[in-house]
């Protein structure tokens, strides 16, 4: 089985080499250090471990972490540290008891790979991680929580809609923060630094629309359109392009791929939810 794991932090180099190389045992999804958007990703992506790259994290975030590590435990997931030793030292002596792993870098990808995973697979031997993919300390059914209350009753409080879902794929890391800040109250966000990590997303979950960049090292926005529309699986899938060109002729020539949109970057706000809720709601 491949683990579910939620990374956050400041030090985007190692989030990207999560995305980039660690992938073949983990199913890997990012978010911010917002406390909403941390709290959102858990109750919908449901990650077996979350994942703290440290690089001089505010005493602000630092302290969240002792909030969100209620919701941690009450799911029976685990949370890693990974950072210098003066990073994580900081973030133990603020946050005390929070970090059930500790990595202090300088790590390869590999060993990063290969110590979360023994962690985990040693969780698992002690029945700390659910078989089913999900992990220990689900509700039960007869109970469902809201917050810190729990309610006995489900009928008492409205069903949980769940939300669509919208993979964005930039090489430019900042950009993904901005659009996912963008979407992440209407829709689920995942994100990918490159073409090739994007296509691996999409063997193992779907999605209901992609925001695709135009030009990309590699592989660019039109050869990734072209392997999605050759598969079965993800021909159908509605895709916007994202681009900073504004020449005519490169316009014209993404446009001839008939992709469903085709967005400028800086992406407007209001036009980017305007133009996904034509496809998706």
């Amino acid at each position: 089985m491949r683990y579910k794991v939620l990374v956050t932090g400041k030090n985007e180099s190692a989030i990207t080499a999560f995305f980039e190389h660690i992938t073949d045992s983990f199913v890997v999804l990012s978010t911010s250090t917002r406390y909403e958007d941390i709290v959102g990703h858990i109750d919908y992506f449901v990650p077996h471990v979350f994942v703290y790259c440290l690089y001089n994290e505010s005493r602000d975030n630092i302290v969240q972490m002792l909030s969100i590590n209620s919701r941690l435990i009450r799911s029976g997931i685990p949370c890693v540290i990974l950072g210098t030793k003066d990073d994580c030292d900081e973030f133990e002596r603020i946050a005390v008891g929070v970090a059930s792993l500790v990595l202090h870098r300088p790590l390869s990808a590999t060993v990063i790979q290969e110590r979360i995973l023994k962690f985990m697979e040693e969780r698992r031997a002690k029945g700390k991680v659910n078989e089913d993919d999900l992990p220990v300390g689900e509700p039960d059914s007869s109970a469902v929580f809201e917050g810190d209350a729990t309610v006995q009753n489900a009928d008492d409080i409205e069903p949980i809609i769940p939300k669509k879902h919208v993979l964005v794929v930039d090489d430019n890391v900042m950009m993904l923060k901005v659009i996912k800040e963008h979407l992440h109250e209407k829709y689920d966000v995942a994100t990918a630094v490159s073409g090739k990590v994007a296509l691996k997303f999409l063997e193992r979950r779907s999605t209901d629309l992609i925001l695709l960049d135009y030009i990309m090292p590699q592989e660019n926005g039109t050869t990734i359109l072209e392997k999605l529309r050759a598969k079965e699986e993800t021909k159908d899938i509605p895709v916007i392009f994202l681009t900073g060109v504004t020449e005519r002729k490169k316009i014209k020539e993404a446009l001839c791929l008939k992709p469903q949109g085709y967005l400028l970057k800086p992406v407007d706000h209001d036009k980017l939810l305007e133009e996904i809720a034509k496809f998706i709601g």
